[in-house]
């Protein structure tokens, strides 16, 4: 095993975006860092050093000053050739990961990212043969694996408490503001494919995960995508067409023969818990999870409804379910897997959501955007790096 650092320089690209300021920056390393570094399990602990990345040299200051963090750059290259810096992380957009990550890796960086890895299969791929050729520790964010809800849900699995697993319903969305009378929620190139937007790409290799991580790996899918909202107003105020796909249904065919159905949608109103729920059914019982809650309910406490239409129902079917316990204090998603990342680099060891699980999240994409194109249904292929 390598001998343990006493810090590890950690340069992160994109801070300035929403997810990688709040969830990477603040909840993640800024919190790792200032509880006194990375917990050992001897009890010592490793210094966590940030160095900002980015475009807007401002907003890099700004950030650095309010945090308290001595070193920002915009200039990639050299904090890359920095010998000092153990680690690249990266939540830039899309288009601009692989040529990224690729350097980094090649200047010797262990390297973490955001999804999708790549914007194809081809360069997904590549990514993971680099990181052989590299002999470095890569790892892909998994972060929905690591959130409460979907912890007991894999719990439930693992205790066989479903018995023989039939299905799985997935639904999430919001609505997302056009921008003409109300300032959407998400960035306009979210929804133009010529910028790498569009539902299916960004939540796919979501779905791909969550599915392996819970299920089993996904055999095939059929898909539908459309474009609800075909016009919207970007952040300065002005029209644009919505060429992106704001909505994807699909079916995954996982594992030994179980059938999940996940819908995404930016133009869905909210009847809901939460904004993303899964109910898997199985012969002894069923779970329904968001990403802090899961409830369940077993064969022998599954109520007899009869159907009769001509009378209101008078059971409350949400009160029969029973909360399923944390048994453990929830932590943030983001932050557990980068402790777990940052373990693995410590120790020298390959991260278990690796390029090629990143690889896989982009093939499924892929593979959903060609099936609503063609109307087909499309078997899965396995990737090898």
């Amino acid at each position: 095993m390598p001998e343990t650092p006493k810090t590890l320089r950690v340069a992160l690209n994109g801070v300035t975006g929403r997810m990688g300021y709040r969830q990477h920056l603040v909840r993640s390393i800024l919190a790792i860092r200032d509880e006194g570094g990375l917990e050992m399990a001897d009890g010592s602990r490793v210094a966590i050093e940030p160095i900002l990345l980015g475009r807007n040299a401002e907003k890099l200051a700004e950030i650095a000053a309010r945090h308290g963090v001595a070193e920002w750059s915009t200039d990639l290259e050299a904090v890359l050739a920095d010998d000092s810096v153990d680690i690249y992380f990266d939540a830039q957009v899309t288009s601009r990961r692989v040529d990224a990550l690729t350097r980094a890796m090649r200047a010797g960086k262990h390297v973490y990212t955001e999804k999708p890895t790549a914007e194809t299969v081809e360069e997904a791929l590549g990514l993971a043969a680099v990181a052989r050729e590299a002999e470095v520790v890569a790892g892909v964010v998994h972060d929905k694996l690591y959130l409460p809800g979907l912890v007991k849900l894999r719990r439930l699995v693992d205790e066989g408490f479903f018995g023989r697993v039939l299905s799985l319903r997935g639904e999430f969305g919001y609505w997302v503001f056009e921008g003409d009378l109300q300032v959407a929620q998400r960035p306009s190139w979210n929804y133009r494919s010529e910028d790498g937007g569009g539902i299916a790409v960004d939540m796919f290799c979501h779905w791909n995960y969550v599915l392996e991580g819970i299920i089993g790996p996904v055999r095939a899918v059929t898909a539908r995508t459309a474009t609800h909202i075909p016009r919207r107003w970007d952040e300065d105020g002005r029209e644009y067409a919505a060429t992106a796909d704001d909505a994807a249904y699909g079916i995954f065919e996982v594992g030994d023969g179980v059938i999940a159905q996940i819908n995404s949608s930016w133009a869905v109103r909210v009847h809901r818990d939460e904004l993303v729920e899964f109910q898997v059914d199985g012969t002894h019982g069923s779970a329904v999870a968001g990403l802090h809650r899961c409830v369940a309910q077993p064969r022998s406490a599954t109520p007899k409804p009869v159907w009769n239409p001509d009378l209101p129902e008078t059971q409350r079917f949400r009160d029969q379910w029973l909360e399923v316990p944390d048994n453990a204090v929830p932590r943030n998603g983001f932050r557990a897997q980068w402790e777990e990342f940052l373990h693995d680099v410590v120790a020298g060891r390959a991260h278990r959501y690796d390029f090629l699980s990143g690889a896989r999240g982009v093939q499924l994409a892929a593979l959903g955007l060609e099936s609503s194109a063609t109307g087909r249904r499309l078997e899965v292929p396995e990737l090898v790096s």
